[in-house]
């Protein structure tokens, strides 16, 4: 399979209140908008909210968001009164996490990798 483009879709259960988190608190910035949705830039992808759900995100969903700094950003959340999950740490795989949830509760993981971290290097062998 060549894949050209990807997104994740969200049908949220209230999708005005979910538009302005994404939109005016996480700041994200929007690839496009349609009748009934609107698809926002995820770095390297896209989410589209789009429709209304009827029961909400799984426990077993949730976003990865890589940020810069990962303590500026959930700090700036906390003052937006977004609902912190855990607290920016050192995981032992080595990546800097704090996780928040959005306004139906869908899981996200703010993300900042530490300089020498694996993940920073090309693995592949030459």
């Amino acid at each position: 399979m060549e894949v050209l483009n990807s997104r994740v879709i969200v049908r949220p259960l209230d999708p005005e209140r979910s538009l302005r988190f994404y939109r005016d608190v996480l700041g994200l910035a929007i690839a496009r908008e349609f009748p009934g949705g609107t698809v926002f830039f995820l770095g390297q992808g896209f989410l589209e909210l789009s429709g209304r759900g009827e029961h909400g995100p799984s426990p077993d969903q949730a976003l990865w968001l890589q940020v810069r700094d990962v303590r500026a950003e959930f700090d700036r959340l906390r003052e937006f009164g977004v609902p912190a999950e855990s607290e920016p740490t050192r995981r032992p795989w080595g990546l800097d996490e704090a996780w928040i949830a959005d306004p139906d509760g869908l899981r996200i993981a703010l993300v900042e990798i530490p300089e020498g971290h694996p993940i920073r290097f090309d693995q592949r062998p030459r």
